[in-house]
């Protein structure tokens, strides 16, 4: 069984990634782009801010430096696949792949940066305070811009880019800035936990993409087990309840990851935590294909 102490750190954490979550679902759900530069832009933004903290910075001024990081990375992305002619998928991995050397270059060429002694958004207060203060006001935002004028346009070149185009949208803006804003979000994560960790690390987003979609499919399936989104009738709640399904998703994950490795009977250690997660979200993509109901 959990701890108090191992539940609240796993929700903490599941908080925190809660906003990655919502940047995947921005690019993956919101304007059909399958991206996958966050592995590259997630550390970016966790070391921009480190370094800037390091130098004595102030760590929310550090947190918005590191969403114009991941933003700028989102750019590169749009920019080689709609100018340069690269497919969605290669031009995610080519800038995540270039990422790593930029990231090395702004740690000054260490793997890691440390924060301990250093002040950080999580110096003063209760840290599950700060992380759901930021998340939730997140999730409002970005709730209230996919419900404006730009929102629509942004959802429409998701759901059919022709259609989109002869509205007079302009879909390649579009989907450039749904890939900054995605990035941006992902940055910033980046940002908050190595300040939660109290350090950054080169690696620190190996595995990040599989994490958020796990988050989001398992989000989703929260609100397809209650019915959540048939019930809502107001245009602002659908969207509304998408981003609160992708940070609930995300510290359900989380809560089943410690669960998992803190159960004696399974044998489970921390390494495994990469093959649980590939499980889990067979498990959960398999049910929802063959539409067999988990709850």
């Amino acid at each position: 069984m959990l701890s108090m102490l191992e539940l609240q750190t796993a929700v903490e954490i599941g908080v925190i990634y809660g906003t990655l979550s919502m940047g995947l679902y921005l690019t993956f759900r919101t304007i059909n782009f399958p991206d996958l530069t966050c592995d590259g832009s997630f550390v970016a933004g966790a070391a921009i801010s480190s370094a800037l903290i390091k130098c004595g910075y102030s760590p929310f001024f550090a947190a918005v430096a590191a969403i114009f990081a991941g933003g700028i990375a989102g750019l590169c992305t749009g920019v080689l696949n709609l100018m340069a002619k690269i497919e969605d998928l290669l031009s995610g991995i080519i800038v995540a792949f270039m990422l790593y050397s930029v990231n090395l270059r702004i740690m000054g060429s260490s793997p890691n940066i440390t924060l301990v002694d250093k002040i950080t958004m999580f110096s003063e207060g209760s840290s599950l305070s700060t992380a759901c203060a930021i998340t939730v006001s997140l999730v409002i935002l970005f709730s209230y811009l996919l419900n404006t004028d730009f929102g629509l346009g942004l959802r429409a070149v998701g759901q059919n880019r022709q259609f989109a185009a002869s509205s007079g949208v302009n879909v390649n803006s579009m989907i450039i800035v749904g890939l900054m804003g995605s990035n941006a979000l992902v940055g910033l994560c980046g940002s908050i936990f190595s300040q939660y960790q109290g350090f950054c690390d080169i690696s620190q987003g190996v595995g990040s993409l599989v994490i958020g979609l796990a988050s989001v499919i398992i989000g989703e399936k929260m609100l397809s087990c209650f019915n959540i989104r048939k019930r809502a009738e107001k245009s602002f709640l659908p969207i509304l309840l998408s981003f609160v399904s992708c940070v609930a998703g995300s510290i359900a994950y989380r809560i089943f990851i410690a669960i998992a490795v803190n159960c004696d009977a399974l044998g489970l250690r921390t390494q495994d935590i990469n093959l649980i997660t590939g499980l889990l979200v067979i498990f959960v993509m398999r049910s929802t294909k063959s539409g067999r109901n988990l709850c």
